[in-house]
């Protein structure tokens, strides 16, 4: 099975352009990213053999017209938050929506196109009966990505992830700056942290490697901390320590209900605090057909969250993409057309 056009859905994400960057790197794929807002994406343009497209995903039509051609799907699209859904429903529309209907949506349509690869985004810990929204809606979207027994399907369930640009490190670095003392809900709640380039290079070498097929992967680092001792490392490292405070279960669920009501996507939720009632951490260390050797936190965090640029990355480990200017150059004679 040789991948040569690879569809990225949720491409233009955090560890989506990752992703992109090791696809045109190292596997000489063209890659299309679809994305709603063409603007979202404009950061990847760049990339050599990349092709941003716009367009809804969640519209039948719209993959009918994506995936002719396509060798194969590479699906992270994912929230972390959603409101309750109704009386007895096992989690919210924004988790049913891109966790569990887009799955099937995207299975259904590689069955119908002849595409027979497809590879998925899943959490550490996923489980249709867990204990929050998120890791049930994660569980039942890994039922829906083998739902059809003819994809060639692999599976992938990282913990928390960090690099420069993330959410997790950033977030609890810049609460840092504002405050002289962090209440922390779940403090004790234990993880363990994956590089970015990490999960990217799993996607990658698992892609043409019949082995990986049929199989679930965890991904995670060689270190396990407990939330507050990310907190602590965050503040020490951008430069701003503070004291962390351990909340009562009591007033971590209060902290969380208050943050829920802040415009826009809220720090914390009730459903996070119910997701890390369970460890965040892998069984063992990661599978050696996926061909990764885990960074840790430390090697990266610190150099990124002072500003400075980390002493690994993609150059570090695989010479340089060849960089191109403007989205005319962007296809190459194997690309699709933006039409497609």
């Amino acid at each position: 099975m040789a991948c040569r056009t690879v569809l990225v859905v949720g491409g233009n994400g955090f560890v989506g352009a990752a992703l992109a960057a090791e696809l045109v790197a190292r596997s000489g794929c063209n890659v299309v990213v679809p994305t709603r807002r063409y603007q979202r994406g404009r950061d990847l343009l760049p990339l050599p053999r990349l092709l941003l497209v716009e367009a809804d995903v969640n519209d039948d039509a719209t993959l009918a017209r994506l995936l002719p051609g396509v060798d194969a799907v590479i699906n992270l699209a994912g929230v972390l938050h959603s409101p309750c859904g109704p009386a007895g429903a096992r989690y919210g529309p924004a988790f049913a929506r891109s966790h569990v209907a887009l799955t099937r949506r995207l299975v259904a349509a590689c069955a119908a196109h002849g595409v027979r690869r497809y590879l998925h985004m899943s959490a550490l810990g996923a489980d249709a009966d867990g204990p929050s929204m998120y890791l049930r809606s994660k569980g039942d979207g890994e039922l829906a990505a083998r739902a059809d027994v003819t994809l060639a399907v692999t599976v992938f369930r990282p913990s928390v992830i960090f690099g420069p640009g993330d959410r997790f490190m950033n977030r609890l670095a810049a609460l840092q700056r504002w405050v002289p003392l962090l209440p922390l809900a779940a403090a004790g709640a234990r993880l363990q942290p994956v590089y970015v380039e990490d999960v990217a290079c799993a996607f990658v070498n698992a892609l043409d490697n019949h082995a990986t097929i049929g199989r679930t992967y965890e991904l995670a680092g060689p270190a396990v901390y407990t939330l507050a001792d990310l907190a602590r490392l965050a503040g020490a490292w951008s430069g701003h320590p503070r004291p962390v405070w351990a909340l009562p279960a009591g007033l971590a669920r209060l902290q969380a209900g208050l943050l829920e009501w802040l415009p826009g996507e809220p720090p914390l939720s009730r459903d996070n605090l119910d997701s890390m009632t369970v460890d965040n951490v892998a069984a063992g260390p990661i599978a050696p057909e996926l061909g990764i050797a885990a960074v840790a936190l430390e090697a990266v965090a610190p150099y990124y969250l002072a500003g400075r640029t980390p002493r690994l990355g993609l150059d570090a480990r695989h010479p340089p993409p060849a960089w191109r200017a403007g989205r005319d150059r962007i296809q190459d004679a194997g690309a699709l057309s933006p039409d497609r």
